[in-house]
């Protein structure tokens, strides 16, 4: 119904351009030479200044349920949406960093508790080494049972 009033209206505006164009014509055929000229150099410079309609084909259309979503091939972001387009890309980046340095520091914590382990217990290194000591161990742990 909307519709139907806006091309009505669109329709009236057309006709009075062209009855308001033709008014025009009609008198600039009596116009001295030089204000034809100036009238003819603004002319030109008016649709020199007039803003091109650029039309644009959607490469695909995908439809999902009761919506349709129009893609266009070649998006032209300027540099501010490059920016927002890469601040994920920096996130994921720098969260995988501290994630790597995290578990470093986690196996590093590890590893220095077993070697003060190690170090702080009754038997020397080396012993734990020693396939014997293993033999010796399964048979004392066997006859505390």
């Amino acid at each position: 119904m909307t519709n139907s009033y806006q091309y009505q209206n669109q329709v009236a505006q057309d006709r009075f351009g062209l009855l308001v164009t033709a008014r025009l014509s009609d008198a600039a055929d009596d116009l001295p030479y030089d204000i034809s000229e100036r009238l003819r150099a603004a002319r030109a410079q008016a649709l020199g200044k007039r803003k091109v309609a650029v039309t644009r084909t959607a490469s695909s259309l995908a439809v999902s349920g009761g919506t349709g979503t129009l893609t266009f091939g070649n998006e032209h972001l300027g540099w501010w949406g490059r920016l927002a387009a890469a601040i994920p890309l920096l996130a994921l980046v720098f969260g995988l960093i501290a994630i790597n340095i995290i578990q470093n520091d986690n196996r590093a914590n590890e590893l220095a508790e077993i070697d003060a382990a190690l170090l702080t217990d009754d038997l020397p290194p080396a012993a734990y080494a020693d396939p014997g000591f293993t033999q010796f161990v399964k048979v004392s742990s066997g006859q505390n049972q």
